[in-house]
């Protein structure tokens, strides 16, 4: 009898587990989803708002689990990159899992600004970069770049239909 009780607990737990790993960070408190098309074509004026986006998580940091990149609801067929925004959280204060990719996430956080000069933005592509194990010419940055991203306070992972 006891091995069935502790059966039956161990899967009740188990169970509680995985519907609770959906779940990263803080609670969302925002219902109304902001279009991540919306803030790549106009990002100065979401600067410092938290906004609540969804979109299918393209990538994950494979380091610390500090980043995922969001596909952005923009069906531009003529673009030769998907439209994406990058989710950062500050190493350890959420770690996105690996298994989120290809799956839908709701993210809460504010956008922010990076101005970052040409030396800083070579260091910067160079990093990410190495972190994801592919390839960086430093002569594909030709001058500053200003980088938009969210600062994740909170998001859910949903498996792709749900």
């Amino acid at each position: 009898m006891k091995t069935i009780l502790f059966a039956i607990l161990f899967f009740a737990a188990m169970l509680y587990a995985q519907t609770d790993e959906s779940k990263l960070g803080n609670e969302l408190t925002l219902t109304e989803k902001t279009k991540i098309s919306d803030i790549i074509s106009d990002p100065e004026s979401y600067i410092d708002q938290v906004v609540l986006v969804e979109g299918e998580v393209l990538e994950v940091c494979p380091q610390m689990g500090c980043w995922m990149e969001l596909k952005s609801d923009s069906q531009n067929e003529d673009a030769v990159e998907v439209e994406k925004i990058k989710v950062k959280v500050k190493d350890g204060d959420i770690i996105f899992p690996m298994e989120a990719v290809g799956h839908n996430a709701l993210v809460e956080g504010k956008v922010y600004k990076i101005e970052l000069t040409q030396e800083e933005a070579v260091g910067y592509y160079e990093h990410i970069a190495e972190e994801s194990g592919k390839d960086f010419d430093p002569a594909s940055v030709t001058g500053p770049v200003t980088l938009y991203q969210i600062k994740g306070l909170g998001a859910e992972i949903h498996p792709k239909d749900g």
